[in-house]
């Protein structure tokens, strides 16, 4: 086995363990309403409070909207400029299943933003956003300022 071929293995293992920490992160802040669901609700929730956000999801899925893809690159470069880790999810279903039970009923989600944040009560000291937002320093460091993450099925 060549170092490449260990690499990659470890690479897609670390993906995998963090598309996990990520489906652990949004488990737990849902319940305590840390969720901002849409790109509307995100961009008002941005512009009201950013240091409250700790994580940024833009997902994608198979449309190539135009206006989509500027209210992304908007609301990447905000994060960007606060300090905001931001994630591009490809499995938008897995999203849905995950945000689907504690938000609205799925179908009516517009999961394009989903914003984490922190609760009101005390800072949010969580291993699994530590492990998401290592995974995000780690990224922006091999200058991919947007990493890609695909929820698995289940």
């Amino acid at each position: 086995m060549t170092f490449e071929e260990n690499s990659g293995e470890n690479q897609s293992d670390r993906m995998e363990s963090v598309a996990t920490a990520l489906e652990e992160v949004l488990s737990s802040a849902l319940p305590q309403g840390c969720i901002t669901v849409g790109v509307y609700e995100a961009a008002k929730s941005l512009n009201a409070d950013p240091d409250n956000v700790v994580l940024c999801l833009l997902a994608t899925d198979e449309e190539e909207d135009v206006a989509l893809q500027i209210h992304f690159t908007l609301i990447q470069a905000f994060c960007c400029e606060n300090d905001i880790n931001i994630l591009r999810v490809s499995n938008m279903q897995r999203l849905a299943e995950i945000l689907g039970g504690g938000v609205k009923p799925a179908a009516d989600l517009d999961l394009h933003c989903v914003l984490v944040t922190n609760p009101q009560s005390s800072l949010w000291k969580d291993p699994a956003l530590s492990q998401v937002n290592r995974f995000c320093r780690d990224s922006r460091c091999l200058d991919q300022w947007v990493p890609v993450i695909n929820l698995p099925d289940r």
